[in-house]
């Protein structure tokens, strides 16, 4: 079996993780939380979205939480941006790299952002264009890539003819989300391999959610095939608002355990990380998401 020696993540924590909380979090504190995660060694951090406030409330703040973040050289900065005005309200805070969505579902599609699947490759072609005349990467975010809370299981057929048109309109690297946390090891890997067809190993990230305890299996899967790119949100934080009962994202002090634990480097100190994700759950009022960060907190309490 041969693995990756060194694994790159993104947390995705302060955008996908805090997008959906019902109390409002302060720019200060979702500040704060970018800067606990670079001081723990990450060094790609998702920090917001340029978004309708009618829609995403919790990221209107997103000009304060830019331009509060000391940034730190060598991380890469990446934000959200929907359509062709998001991007022009991201251009002025000096975003690292953009980030579009697509889904393999149809219906998931439509009920997300209100197109089908081509349409919203047409609504981000200009985004695309745009930002690499600006010197700014773009990723694609490929969500629904197993299974969808409307249309059920996905086939790879259907992550394939996504990817491709990402790639077509110029998307640098893309991300294989099992947003509503469905998938198994065969599964995942049958999507990965699909979006293989269009982009190169170094250029595909995997995104697991945690919804039915699989996303760390599904992490060993992708690992297997060479995968060296992944997605985690510190202490879980996050969900899909459009799947009923999807758990939040696979937190990270959980892939970091699991990556050292294999010999695998991250360049992260966990000890730090669990501290981030001590800090975040705390400013929540609620307990970490990370088994990995409770049972360490625990630990560290009895010793």
């Amino acid at each position: 079996m041969s693995l990756p020696s060194r694994v790159k993540l993104i947390d995705v924590g302060p955008r996908d993780g805090l997008q959906n909380e019902k109390q409002p979090v302060p720019a200060a504190v979702k500040i704060e939380l970018v800067h606990r995660l670079q001081a723990a060694g990450l060094k790609e951090i998702e920090v917001t979205s340029y978004v309708s406030p009618k829609w995403v409330p919790q990221m209107a703040d997103n000009h304060e939480v830019m331009a509060g973040i000391t940034r730190q050289p060598g991380v890469r900065y990446s934000v959200l941006t929907p359509n062709l005005k998001g991007f022009e309200a991201a251009l002025l805070d000096k975003p690292d790299e953009i980030v579009v969505f697509g889904a393999a579902s149809e219906a998931f599609s439509q009920r997300n952002i209100n197109c089908s699947i081509a349409e919203s490759i047409q609504r981000f072609a200009p985004v695309v264009e745009a930002a690499k005349a600006a010197g700014i990467a773009v990723r694609g975010a490929m969500s629904c890539t197993v299974g969808c809370p409307y249309e059920g299981e996905i086939a790879p057929e259907r992550v394939a003819y996504l990817a491709g048109l990402m790639k077509g309109i110029g998307i640098q690297r893309v991300d294989v989300a099992d947003t509503i946390g469905v998938g198994t090891p065969l599964k995942v890997k049958a999507a990965i391999e699909a979006t293989l067809k269009h982009f190169a190993l170094g250029d595909v990230s995997g995104h697991f959610h945690d919804t039915y305890g699989q996303a760390l299996s599904n992490t060993l899967a992708a690992l297997q095939m060479g995968i060296w790119n992944f997605q985690s949100s510190v202490a879980g934080l996050g969900g899909c608002p459009y799947a009923k009962g999807a758990t939040g994202n696979v937190a990270s002090e959980d892939v970091v355990y699991l990556l050292h634990g294999m010999g695998i480097d991250t360049g992260i100190d966990l000890d730090a990380l669990v501290d981030a994700g001590a800090w975040i759950s705390e400013q929540l009022g609620r307990p970490s998401g990370s088994r990995v960060a409770r049972a360490l907190l625990a630990k560290r309490a009895i010793d």
